[in-house]
């Protein structure tokens, strides 16, 4: 994040500027835009709308689609519990059940959903912070989120 969204328009019109001759420049610009500051603020929308010559409405479409796309900015931990089969067998819903109990409250804290980490040998699995977690377990989870 390089510069506060109240700044936007000298460094949008960068970002669009760079991704304006791609087809299809949209997705491009709104990663580039989230890269920037963190999320795609709103007042973003109409200064890309303009430019791509769409609507606002597509635009707002296409970020509530897509589930990597943020409107407020991401809370300074990110932690996903494994959803998949293998996880649940080893433990994956109680181990949810009781991070979230113990993280309840934090705003500083996200809980996303994930359904495979691909570590199904490692059962149950987590990410936190992009990093992760195999054999995981609320003691650990908890630490890393300083709690």
């Amino acid at each position: 994040m390089t510069s506060q969204p109240g700044q936007l328009s000298p460094r949008l019109d960068e970002i669009i500027a760079e991704h304006l001759a791609l087809e299809g420049p949209l997705l491009p610009v709104l990663h580039a835009v989230q890269a920037e500051w963190g999320h795609v603020p709103e007042e973003a929308l109409p200064v890309i709308a303009a430019a791509l010559n769409i609507g606002k409405a597509e635009i707002h479409g296409v970020v509530s689609f897509y589930h990597d796309f943020r409107r407020q900015p991401r809370p300074a931990h990110v932690v996903r519990i494994c959803r998949a089969e293998s996880c649940q067998a080893q433990g994956g819903r109680a181990l949810e059940s009781e991070v979230k109990g113990r993280l309840a409250g934090r705003a500083d804290v996200l809980f996303e959903d994930v359904y495979c980490l691909g570590l199904c040998a490692c059962s149950p699995a987590a990410m936190v912070d992009g990093e992760l977690v195999g054999r995981a377990a609320a003691d650990a989870i908890c630490e890393r989120v300083g709690a």
